[in-house]
């Protein structure tokens, strides 16, 4: 597939084909008709289009099977996974990095199953660090961010020295945000 530009997206290159490239969908519903509903052999529609045969005759098995909208991608992802971990086996796998705080090789001897699957199953969970759990709950450490800085401000604020009779006093505030934590003082009176 030929590529002719690169869209820039938060710091990620993504490389987009351009509207005339060999196999975009539009060229794909194209090659399938050519094969389909103009009987041409897929041999011969292979060559037009710059492409194996054997990927021409997936086309055109998509196109006589499912219409125009067989020319879209699928996901490569299986439909059917065998050997993924049962979600008691999950749960149990959970259970006890949260409330035992016990590492992949332990988790592995007590559930009689292999560390490295036990450590899928943490990272899938987002449990793989213990610094990730709080120490004391044992539940996941939800932490906040913001997109620019400044946009959460907190105002701490100290008094210094003792309140005079006649009332009035000093106090130094600091304004920090999750960025800088840069203290500026003040002072007022009442």
């Amino acid at each position: 597939m030929e590529l002719s530009k690169a869209v820039h997206f938060r710091n990620q290159v993504v490389l987009v084909s351009h509207a005339n490239a060999a196999l975009t969908p539009r060229h794909r519903l194209r090659l399938a008709r050519l094969i389909v509903d103009d009987h041409q052999s897929i041999v011969f529609a292979a060559r037009v289009f710059n492409v194996s045969w054997p990927t021409a005759k997936r086309w055109a098995e998509r196109y006589a099977a499912m219409g125009a909208e067989g020319k879209q991608d699928r996901s490569s992802r299986s439909h059917h996974m065998p050997t993924k971990t049962p979600q008691p086996i999950v749960r149990k796998v959970v259970h006890l990095r949260w409330k035992k705080r016990l590492g992949p090789v332990a988790i592995g001897a007590k559930l009689d199953m292999p560390a490295s699957t036990v450590h899928a199953v943490l990272v899938r969970w987002r449990l793989n660090k213990l610094h990730h759990v709080d120490v004391r709950t044992g539940e996941v450490v939800r932490r906040y961010e913001h997109d620019t800085p400044g946009s959460l401000i907190h105002v701490s604020v100290k008094k210094l020295g003792n309140i005079s009779v006649g009332g009035g006093h000093r106090f130094v505030g600091r304004q920090q945000d999750d960025k800088n934590r840069a203290a500026t003082p003040g002072v007022a009176r009442n």
